[in-house]
């Protein structure tokens, strides 16, 4: 069995078309049930009417049959005259059937002297009024009991009273042709109101789509004039709530943009500049040895030893631009494994250690407990290095830097604390921006590119850890990185 391709029908997805549906649905059907109910409604009490109408004839008839003894004679003029004019009335039929349940007189005279057995005329002879309506052939089908009163003795057999006992029975069927006839009409009727709501309908349904979908209409008309660039103002599309909250996003996406647009002009200025710095002084350099002749070789020494050092300077950005860029790749670039961390923390310091030395800065580990954790070896060396590195760095002499590894049941944390210089209240917001530089005075002597902490964050999301500071200025700083002790890949 084939199943339906609903991507055929793009029409469907449309959000007019799916609100003109609705509303059109709602529309018809309560006309459709109304119509119904009024048809069915009017049927049921029609017949009622009848029921009713008919079985006041029928009684008056039954107390005549009584009166002119027609169970026993059926040769009154008067009743017969009766019986004809009732069946003639509602184009009926009126059978009389005595107590041996014989028929006595059919006013179409075919069942005359046959006998009638049915539940209707059994239940009726015990003083049961028996009504049905038969809607299929369209006729009512009606039981009278023909009551007389009979004097009967007590159950002493010494005091005569007087009972109500059936006699006989009047089975009438009577047609329902007019009802037909006039739910016919009445059906036409309804049927053509019908229809002319259902155009109602479908013009509301029409409108009411072309209202809702405006607002949106327009909030796409802004989104294209957005994106073809010719406004970059926040959209406003106050006729809904709905369009209100999408325009709130959409500033909000458009605000951002623009501040990652600015980041990344100001990240090309910055790399262009940082880039051309080396060059030029390494240009000036070589155009100060080509134009000078006889250069003794302490003076091209030195000069040599000032390129080598701009063309490292040179060669410490690329890398590091390359590790940011490594840095915003997707996650699943990463190389998990279970790390020791107290291990790889000792072997960093240990390798730090010379450095720390010539500016006699004092280098203390404390672990609270042992840490395994699964992550990527690499990057998570690079991210405790460039800590411990720039503490030492930005610290005083004869300083201390302290790193200590802790864990919980959820997360590992590495603190590197130290004694330096610490960060400015106003600048420790952007020490993660790229080539942000706190001492901008202190560049040239303190050997950085401004890119480690940029690097240092991103590796750190990548394993969807925090890193968090807390500096006061000539007194220290401290980073505080947590991290999960078990990578959840994200699908």
């Amino acid at each position: 069995m084939r199943k339906l391709n609903f991507k055929k029908f793009k029409f469907l997805k449309s959000l007019k078309t799916r609100i003109f549906l609705i509303v059109f649905i709602v529309g018809l059907i309560p006309s459709i049930v109304m119509r119904h109910a009024i048809l069915t409604n009017y049927e049921q009490r029609a017949v009622s009417v009848r029921m009713s109408d008919v079985q006041i004839q029928l009684r008056i008839l039954a107390n005549h049959l009584v009166t002119y003894r027609y169970l026993q004679d059926t040769s009154s003029e008067v009743v017969n005259a009766e019986l004809a004019q009732l069946s003639n009335l509602y184009d009926g039929r009126v059978l009389i059937i005595n107590d041996n349940l014989k028929v006595i007189k059919d006013t179409y005279g075919i069942s005359e002297g046959k006998t009638m057995i049915s539940e209707e005329v059994i239940r009726c002879l015990r003083g049961e009024n028996v009504s049905q309506y038969d809607a299929a052939n369209g006729f009512i089908e009606m039981t009278t009991p023909i009551i007389d009163t009979l004097a009967v003795s007590d159950l002493k057999g010494t005091k005569p009273v007087k009972g109500d006992m059936a006699s006989g029975v009047m089975l009438t069927s009577i047609s329902t042709d007019y009802i037909t006839a006039t739910m016919d009409v009445l059906g036409r009727k309804a049927l053509v109101v019908e229809v002319l709501v259902i155009i109602a309908v479908f013009i509301v349904s029409g409108l009411a789509a072309f209202i809702l979908v405006k607002p949106f209409e327009k909030i796409t008309g802004a989104l294209s004039n957005v994106k073809e660039g010719y406004t970059n103002d926040p959209i406003f599309v106050p006729d809904c709530l709905e369009t209100e909250h999408i325009g709130d996003a959409f500033n909000k996406v458009l605000s951002r943009m623009k501040v990652l647009d600015d980041s990344r002009q100001e990240f090309v200025s910055n790399v262009s500049h940082e880039l051309k710095t080396p060059i030029t002084s390494i240009k000036v350099l070589a155009d100060s040895l080509r134009g000078q002749e006889g250069v003794p070789l302490e003076v091209y020494q030195e000069f040599m030893e000032d390129i080598a050092e701009e063309i490292d300077r040179e060669n410490k950005i690329i890398n590091d631009l390359l590790a940011l860029i490594k840095m915003d790749r997707a996650a699943s670039d990463l190389n998990i494994s279970q790390v020791d961390i107290n291990l790889l923390v000792e072997l960093i310091m240990r390798r730090l250690g010379p450095i720390a030395l010539k500016r006699d800065i004092e280098l203390v580990y404390e672990s609270l407990r042992s840490v395994t954790a699964e992550v990527d070896e690499v990057k998570i060396t690079l991210v405790i290095t460039n800590l411990i590195e720039n503490a030492i760095k930005y610290n005083k002499e004869h300083g201390w830097v302290k790193v200590t590894v802790d864990a919980d049941y959820q997360y590992f944390s590495i603190e590197v604390a130290d004694s330096g210089i610490g960060i400015p209240p106003e600048d420790v917001e952007h020490i993660y921006e790229r080539f942000y530089r706190v001492d901008k005075s202190h560049s040239k002597e303190i050997d950085g590119t401004g890119l480690g902490l940029a690097i240092t964050r991103g590796a750190i999301l990548m394993h969807r850890g925090s890193i968090r500071v807390v500096s006061e200025e000539g007194e220290g700083t401290t980073f505080t990185v947590r991290i999960p002790l078990t990578y959840i890949a994200v699908t």
